[in-house]
């Protein structure tokens, strides 16, 4: 049996019978819809589903970053290869295909921010901006110019409707649920969006690879930053900020200057290995002082936090929330491979910054990450942490 994009148990869009299962009130045949293709099997599948039940398919491809040097990078998305792959992919399955050169965009909006956040301090995730800046924003512009219905991507997360408007869930595959990184979309794009593979399991995406025959069913997920051969950021924030790895002192808590280090960028809160100083009990990174240039270092119980101030917030929850002055009750993420916690979300009058009061402490919480809240599986928002205590 043909899975559905749009399951009532995934995206609970087609009460309507005169919808079509993705939601739209026309025949598959007139429903243009745009798919983001990456190059992987994820969003490879989307467009091959899609295909299959008759809608007018387009994909497109976005290049972020130099070709000649994506060629040569391997394990990251919007690579040279994932292009090539893609277009493979579009010509077996017969949909047009189109290769955009976002380079500009993606480095104005992701990089120079990536960059920049390290020399504050901070740890940023670049991902949500390239979602944000990007995906969602200048990808979902282009697919209205080209009179889409609606722009459909391989992200695992699930879409139910309430009222007019859908709402966010996590995914049914919790090992590859990604609404952490998609908290920042904003409720108009989320109604254009669709997110076809929420409600399958990724071993389920795979089989359906090998039955439409697409060359990339046993290709490997994505594993680093795409645009940070090997892991190594420091290099790139280098290139784009020369002079960014100035040195400074590494700090205790206690005031004593334990040692030298070679620039800021180079740690992150809650390290503990590679921090360059030995001879005392264990020591980590409980904060970095982009002012002073300093590394404060200290003892695994000084890394708990209680309290989190956030700014840039995006509310997806009930309207009503910001009334309740007492705060509301929640789960919330402080880094994606946690598991949610309990807290208390006090929201700012003008919805734009908020406290969380943490129930459990939580350690090596950045600024720079971000805090995703949850009300049970129902994604309700987030925010970018500033600062904790």
């Amino acid at each position: 049996m043909l899975y559905s994009p749009v399951m009532t148990e995934n995206i609970d869009l087609i009460a309507d019978p005169g919808l079509n299962s993705l939601g739209i009130a026309k025949s598959p045949a007139d429903t243009r819809v745009v798919v983001a293709m990456s190059g992987g099997v994820d969003s490879s599948v989307v467009a091959a589903m899609l295909k299959e039940q008759g809608y007018d398919v387009v994909g497109i491809t976005l290049q972020l970053y130099d070709h000649g040097v994506a060629v040569q990078k391997k394990g990251a998305c919007c690579a040279g290869q994932d292009i090539h792959d893609a277009r493979r992919v579009a010509e077996a399955i017969d949909i047009p295909h189109y290769v955009l050169d976002y380079e500009t965009r993606f480095q104005d909006s992701v990089m120079e921010d990536f960059a920049d956040s390290y020399i504050r301090g901070e740890t940023p995730i670049p991902c949500v901006r390239c979602n944000q800046e990007v995906k969602f924003k200048d990808l979902l512009a282009t697919a209205r110019d080209l009179k889409a219905d609606i722009l459909a991507t391989g992200h695992y997360v699930q879409q139910k409707l309430s009222g007019n408007h859908a709402r966010m869930y996590r995914a049914v595959d919790d090992l590859k649920d990604q609404s952490y990184f998609l908290f920042a979309t904003t409720q108009d794009q989320l109604d254009y969006l669709r997110f076809p593979l929420g409600g399958m399991e990724k071993d389920d995406v795979r089989r359906l690879a090998e039955k439409y025959g697409l060359e990339v069913a046993d290709k490997p997920d994505s594993q680093d930053i795409c645009f940070v051969p090997n892991g190594n950021y420091a290099s790139i924030i280098e290139r784009l900020r020369p002079g960014a790895s100035e040195g400074g002192d590494i700090v205790h808590l206690d005031g004593e200057i334990l040692g030298q280090h070679k620039g800021i960028i180079h740690y992150t809160i809650g390290q503990r290995k590679g921090i360059g100083i030995g001879g005392r009990e264990p020591l980590y990174v409980i904060k970095l002082d982009a002012a002073q240039k300093c590394v404060i270092v200290g003892p695994k119980e000084a890394l708990e936090i209680t309290e989190i101030s956030l700014k840039e917030i995006n509310w997806l929850g009930d309207q009503d929330t910001q009334e309740n002055k007492d705060g509301q009750e929640i789960q919330v993420k402080v880094r994606s491979t946690r598991p949610p916690v309990p807290a208390t979300l006090l929201l700012a009058p003008d919805m734009m910054t908020a406290r969380l009061k943490l129930h459990i402490p939580q350690q090596g919480i950045s600024p720079g990450q971000a805090a995703v809240f949850y009300d049970g599986d129902r994604v309700l928002g987030g925010g970018w942490i500033t600062s904790g205590l």
